[in-house]
């Protein structure tokens, strides 16, 4: 995954150079454009694999933007936005967007989401995808390896099944290890997964996840509780 081009269009200059700076860091090939002019002559020169677009841009807005770049090509999108509007998100998903994320967002969590939306690109395209590549798409910890582009966690080879509420919060826990997750946070991650969701669907949750990881789940290393805060992802990730 590590070869992929990513463009970067923003029009806000510190933004743009953190963006920039950060997947460059992280080995990506990355372009960058402040408008639709700019991304046009970029991707009549380049082969782009993800187009992370900002929503409010001037002259053409990132939405209208999406559904022409949609209408052209199978390009990966990440819109992003300063915007809180749920409207905005849902426009930009139905023109077309793959993925959406508000400032101001953790660019580790961005970085799972690039990850993943590049695989679903890649497999779209039927490209043969070797074991290096998928060893970069993948985060260690203790004996474990989690594969996220391929919602696989095993230990020593050996497969352990997550369901999909299950999977969405160990993505979470990867994306912010070291920090306390609230219960009300993890529940935004899959409450239109699960019936009548509440607290107390996270703390069924984290207790499966325990008993599937943990090596002592009634003294978890991983998943530890802070009380009357949450639940703070303890492992140390490669």
């Amino acid at each position: 995954m590590k070869n992929k081009h990513i463009l970067v269009v923003e029009d806000e200059a510190i933004t743009r150079a953190k963006l920039v700076g950060y997947f460059q860091h992280e080995g990506y090939q990355v372009s960058e454009a402040q408008n639709k002019d700019q991304l046009d002559a970029i991707m009549a020169q380049h082969p782009i694999d993800l187009v992370m677009l900002d929503i409010n841009l001037p002259g053409e807005d990132g939405l209208v933007i999406t559904r022409k770049l949609r209408a052209q090509s199978n390009v990966g999108i990440i819109l992003v936005t300063g915007r809180t509007d749920t409207i905005d998100k849902i426009v930009g998903l139905e023109m077309g967007a793959d993925d959406y994320v508000t400032k101001p967002f953790e660019l580790r969590e961005l970085l799972v989401r690039v990850k993943n939306l590049l695989w679903r690109v890649s497999l779209a395209k039927n490209e043969v995808v070797n074991q290096e590549q998928v060893d970069d798409d993948a985060f260690y910890f203790g004996p474990w390896r989690f594969d996220i582009p391929r919602r696989k966690l095993s230990n020593d080879g050996n497969v352990v099944k997550l369901t999909k509420a299950e999977y969405e919060i160990l993505v979470a826990f990867i994306a912010h290890p070291g920090r306390v997750l609230s219960r009300d946070r993890l529940l935004n991650l899959i409450d239109h997964r699960v019936d009548d969701p509440n607290d107390r669907t996270i703390d069924v949750l984290i207790r499966r996840l325990r008993s599937k990881i943990e090596l002592d789940p009634k003294d978890p290393q991983y998943f530890v509780t802070v009380h009357g805060e949450g639940y703070l992802f303890a492992a140390e990730l490669s």
